[in-house]
């Protein structure tokens, strides 16, 4: 085995300030600048999850994204659900799969639709010839300064996407999952220090790391594994699309120990090691990746 050079961590990605930029929710991460990194030429597989079929939610870009790349090098084949506007950033993730000659399944949707959750599961089912890994990953994030800027619209919105379809799309595939399957909730470092702005997108966060472990210890006597991620600042779609004041998202990430945000490409090793057999006695945990600013 070749030695690999260590890196200093605080200088292995772009650190702040970084301009000011906008898109239209949902966002997409073709048009960032910089451009995320999902370890799209970094990440090298060895044959991990050989054989698993994954559904993942926003997995056209952020953390999903380096999810279902990850898991299609380490031998998974991958379903992927994202907004129908994301659809430019889903079809190269879809390459990206095939690439690996992994069966990859293309699933536009509205998660804020329960009768498409479950579609979306049979889809998933039915494309892949079975289901064993679900990762909930889809969320909702848009600043606003004050409570009384907050619409029940938007607060309905961020429910429906960030705790509604994740009830609705375990409650579908749970039939399907045998013994040995795993669910992987993304929460986030809102859920422990939420952000002034976040009023509601936090609460789903603090409300996801608690379904988390309700339904690991629900689900461990059957055999199925909840597990999640807890992310600090990382740069994807969902800051520049709404998610963060411009003011916040030029200095975005410089808070944290290392002085930069993480990208999604250093959390997909965390969901390949939750979703393999090697991880079986993480049930009910939480794994932080937050540049050492605190997370579990």
């Amino acid at each position: 085995m070749a030695a690999q050079e260590l890196s200093n961590p605080t200088d292995k990605y772009p650190k702040p300030p970084f301009k000011r930029q906008s898109q239209p929710w949902p966002g997409l991460a073709s048009q960032m600048d910089p451009r995320p990194d999902h370890g799209e030429r970094s990440y090298r597989g060895s044959g991990r999850l050989a054989g698993r079929k994954a559904l993942i939610t926003g997995g056209d870009s952020g953390m999903g994204r380096a999810a279902a790349i990850a898991f299609a090098r380490e031998g998974a084949d991958v379903a992927i659900n994202y907004y129908p506007t994301e659809e430019a950033d889903a079809q190269e993730v879809i390459a990206l799969i095939r690439a690996e000659e992994r069966n990859g399944l293309a699933i536009p949707g509205d998660l804020r639709d329960e009768k498409f959750c479950q579609e979306l599961v049979r889809r998933a089912v039915d494309g892949l010839g079975g289901l064993d890994i679900v990762v909930s990953n889809a969320a909702r994030q848009q600043a606003r300064d004050s409570i009384l800027d907050l619409t029940t619209e938007d607060f309905d919105a961020t429910m429906k996407t960030n705790i509604y379809a994740p009830f609705w799309i375990i409650k579908a595939a749970l039939p399907h999952l045998k013994p040995g399957s795993v669910i992987i909730g993304t929460t986030s470092e809102q859920a422990y220090d939420p952000s002034p702005e976040l009023y509601d997108y936090a609460q789903t966060k603090a409300a996801t790391m608690n379904y988390v472990k309700s339904l690991a210890k629900q689900l461990g006597p059957k055999g199925i594994r909840v597990n999640g991620v807890a992310p600090g600042p990382i740069w994807t779609p969902l800051q520049v699309s709404g998610g963060a004041p411009m003011e916040k998202l030029e200095k975005f990430g410089g808070q944290t120990p290392l002085g930069r945000p993480g990208q999604p490409a250093e959390l997909g090793s965390i969901y390949v090691q939750l979703a393999a057999a090697d991880a079986s006695y993480a049930n009910g945990q939480v794994y932080g990746s937050a540049g050492g600013s605190g997370q579990p």
